[in-house]
Order: structure tokens, then sequence, then C-alpha cells
């Protein structure tokens, strides 16, 4: 899909652009970390669709473009995970945009490794990142998108989180964000229900 250069104003239509925000820690120390899943799955978007992170607005990183019939902001805080929300809820807030238009795409230690799981609200589960932005935002009732990273056999979550994926691990989540891509576009053309009914395994 083909993007063409987003106007300033965020009225791309009645409900504004969509804001998709993927979770993870800053710099190249953290960049194939398990934890960095939401990081990963913006890249693929950003290659695919043809968008570059080009500009700096708010503490994250963000790409900007038209795919298909929707305008989407693609955002990477530049906060570490546990003060998402100061990255995400201000970009909100600059594109006068209602919580639904919020995708937030992240790792989930409760979900198998490389399933993918869509919902249109809920509660941060214990990540920390969807925690600071809950609070930030004073409610829960916006879309995610978890990615599937398995929890450890042994040791520490917080340790197997900020380690990479294995090799095995990594085939398995290329093949899930290519999924997440595709559930994604289901959700900016059809809408949650539509994702969720196709794409949650």
């Amino acid at each position: 899909m083909s993007p063409t250069p987003p106007a300033h104003d965020p009225a791309s239509g009645p409900e504004g652009p969509c804001l998709i925000c993927g979770l993870g820690n800053p710099g190249p120390r953290y960049a194939k970390n398990r934890h960095n899943a939401g990081f990963q799955c913006l890249d693929l978007l950003a290659r695919k669709w043809n968008l570059t992170f080009n500009r700096m607005r708010f503490k994250a990183h963000t790409a900007a473009g038209q795919v298909a019939t929707a305008q989407v902001i693609l955002a990477k805080p530049l906060t570490y995970m546990n003060a998402s929300g100061e990255a995400v809820v201000p970009l909100l807030h600059w594109y006068k945009l209602a919580p639904s238009r919020l995708l937030v795409v992240y790792d989930d230690l409760d979900l198998p490794l490389g399933k993918i799981r869509f919902r249109p609200s809920g509660s941060a589960g214990g990540h920390k990142g969807m925690t600071s932005i809950i609070q930030q935002l004073g409610r829960d009732d916006f879309p995610r998108l978890r990615l599937g990273i398995g929890r450890p056999e042994r040791g520490e979550p917080y340790e197997y989180v900020l380690n990479d994926f294995s090799a095995d691990q990594e085939i398995a989540m290329r093949e899930a964000w290519e999924r997440a891509v595709a559930a994604i576009e289901c959700f900016l053309q059809e809408g949650a229900q539509a994702a969720m009914n196709q794409f949650n395994g």
C-alpha cells in the first residue's frame, strides 16, 4: 500500500487519523529484545506501507501517511517502557483524537509465543507500558493488539523480556508480525470486531 503525505490538520475524516503506537525501549541495546516486539511490529508496518520515522513529537518517533482509505500515524515512544504514557497520551491530545482512534501494539507474556490477540478495551494485564498509558489517559477503553512472547520456563520474567528472541522464536515472531500487520489493516478498514473475528487465535 502506498502512502500520501499527511495534512497537518488532524481531521482526516469524521474521526481523524488512527494513532498506532508500538511499545518498547529506545536504543540499539534493546532493539531486538522480546519487550520490543511492539517496536518491531511498527518497523514492519513502516516498511510495508513505505512510511519513514522522520519526525520527533512529544517524546516519540513518528511516521505518517495514507494507507488505502485510512490516514495513519505510527509512533514509537522514546521514553522507556514504564513511562510510555508520557509519549502516547500527549500525541493523542495533539491530534485531537478520541481513545477509539488509538491502537497500542505490545508484547504479552501471557500469550503463547507467536499468538496475537486484538481487544477493543481492557486492563493493563500487568504490562508496565500499558499501565502507564492507562494512568496518563485515565481510561482503558482503547484498542490494543497483544503479541504473544510466552513465559520463560525458568528464570525471572523481567530478565526474559529484556533478552533477544532465540533463532527459533524469531521465526515464529516474524510470522506473528506478518499476521499483526494484516490484523491492523483489517482494523483500519473494517473495525475492531472484524479484526477480532478474523485474527484472534
